[in-house]
């Protein structure tokens, strides 16, 4: 436990590295997505992906730990790779619907949000009054972002919030299990099993569709950068800061992800969220970190005591 304490910083940099990789996948698959259908663009992607994990995992010679995974775990890879196929596919779905990725991002700080209250519920981690406060500080910047302004029950929030609530739910419950287990396989193990199930779901989706094979050169890169830097280096990079410090840390830097996108999805699209959007970005932000910093230590009022 002394080693993992002094080699927390390993942790706050996957963290780090994840996040700015993550990031540049909004942009990517947002532009891939742009130019083809979705059974096409998750064939690609998905399985470029797969591909590359595949190789990574037998250069590493991570593969050797394949055959000492117990039973208990091949199960519980099989329910992570449900969760795993509903989690992306809502959250490109959420990217396919909504115009501006940086938007996307921003409402994906319900991630922490969910992260918490599972991390509470099944981790034992402790919830404070001030990370209370910094959760509802977050959920009202989500509102915000989403908030349509048609005061009508069905348009009252921009299309695609529901595939973000949806995303950022499963996708919280799949690091906490991860979080949980990662000790009793490698991170590679876990994300070549990410990218598999995935992979397989997509593949029947593309046979099923009827959508040509060819695509445009264009797309085929921008789809190939979106696998490179999120199934791969951003997700791997998360999975690795599991190991050092816990999931709600995390997710402080995971909850700046949205300033990147802003930047790299201008210089991309040219396009900028309206002011409300970027308040209510600025707002989840700042409830994300209200609530990790309570959880660290470093606000202590209302704190839970032993």
């Amino acid at each position: 436990m002394a080693v993992i304490k002094s080699e927390e910083w390993k942790g706050y940099a996957y963290a780090i590295v994840g996040t700015i990789a993550f990031s540049s996948l909004y942009v990517f698959s947002k532009a891939g997505l742009n130019q083809v259908e979705l059974a096409q663009f998750g064939l690609y992607y998905f399985g470029m992906g797969f591909l590359i994990n595949l190789v990574f995992i037998l250069i590493s010679g991570k593969y050797r730990q394949i055959p000492a995974v117990s039973r208990k775990i091949i199960g519980l890879l099989v329910l992570l790779g449900i969760i795993d196929v509903i989690s992306n596919i809502t959250f490109f779905m959420a990217i396919q619907a909504i115009p501006d990725p940086s938007v996307t991002s921003f409402l994906g700080n319900l991630f922490p949000v969910f992260l918490s209250i599972l991390g509470i519920t099944f981790l034992k981690e402790r919830f404070t009054l001030i990370e209370s406060l910094g959760a509802m500080i977050a959920l009202a910047g989500a509102f915000a972002i989403s908030y349509s302004g048609d005061m009508s029950w069905s348009k009252f929030f921009i299309p695609g919030t529901g595939f973000v609530v949806i995303n950022t739910l499963f996708a919280a419950t799949v690091s906490v299990i991860v979080k949980k287990n990662v000790q009793k396989a490698s991170p590679e193990v876990f994300n070549l099993n990410s990218n598999g199930w995935i992979f397989l779901f997509f593949l029947f989706y593309f046979l099923q569709s009827g959508q040509p094979l060819a695509i445009p050169a264009v797309a085929f890169r921008n789809i190939a950068l979106g696998a490179f830097f999120g199934s791969f280096i951003g997700l791997l990079s998360f999975f690795y800061s599991y190991r050092y410090i816990a999931a709600s840390r995390s997710s402080i830097i995971q909850s700046l992800k949205g300033i990147f996108v802003l930047i790299i999805a201008y210089f991309f699209f040219g396009n900028f969220p309206l002011p409300v959007q970027l308040w209510g970005g600025a707002v989840t932000v700042a409830g994300v970190i209200i609530m990790t910093l309570a959880q660290a230590g470093v606000l202590g009022i209302g704190k839970v005591k032993k």
